[in-house]
C-alpha cells in the first residue's frame, strides 16, 4: 500500500467520495453531513491524500483543510474491502505528519457518533474529545476531537 499526495479530482477518487457520500447519508441526515465537495478539495491550503493498493487502485483518502488556527481532518475513508490493513492510520498519521510540517500545531475533527470504528481509530491516535469548534452546532449527532502537533 502507498500513500501519497494527490489531486481530489480524479476519477477513481470521485468513486471513493461517492462511496463516503452514500455512507454518511444512510446513517445521518443531510443537515448532519458536513462534507466538502472536489473542489473544495482541491483548493491551495488543503491537504488531500490516497491510499493506494500496489495496483493502483484507490483504497482510501483523507484530507486536512488548513487554516491558520487549526488543520481539520475531513474526508477520511477507506473501502470496506481494505479496511482492517492500517490504511485510516497510515493516512492520518502522513496527514498529521505534512500538517505539522506546514505549521499546523493542532488538528481538529467532526465525526458521527455512530461509527465506533472510526471513534476508536482517533482515540488510539491520541485524538482527544471535546467541544463544538467553527461554525459546527453543539449536536448530538456530531463528536468533536483535537490532537496537539507541537
Amino acid at each position: 500500500m502507498q500513500i501519497s499526495f494527490e489531486t481530489a479530482d480524479q476519477p477513481d477518487v470521485h468513486a471513493l467520495i461517492a462511496e463516503l457520500d452514500d455512507y454518511l447519508y444512510s446513517l445521518y441526515p443531510a443537515e448532519n453531513v458536513y462534507a466538502l465537495d472536489v473542489a473544495s478539495l482541491t483548493q491551495p491550503n488543503v491537504l488531500f491524500a490516497v491510499a493506494r493498493a500496489n495496483d493502483g487502485a484507490a483504497l482510501g483518502c483523507a484530507a486536512v483543510v488548513v487554516t491558520p488556527a487549526y488543520g481539520e481532518v475531513k474526508r477520511m475513508y477507506v473501502r470496506p474491502a481494505a479496511r482492517g490493513q492500517g490504511a485510516a492510520r497510515r493516512l492520518l498519521e502522513t496527514l498529521e505528519a505534512r500538517a505539522r510540517a506546514e505549521g499546523c500545531t493542532s488538528l481538529m475533527l467532526e465525526t458521527g457518533p455512530t461509527m465506533p470504528e472510526a471513534l476508536a481509530l482517533y482515540e488510539r491516535l491520541g485524538y482527544k474529545h471535546r467541544g463544538p469548534f467553527g461554525d459546527y452546532p453543539d449536536d448530538p449527532l456530531s463528536v468533536f476531537m483535537a490532537k496537539a502537533l507541537a
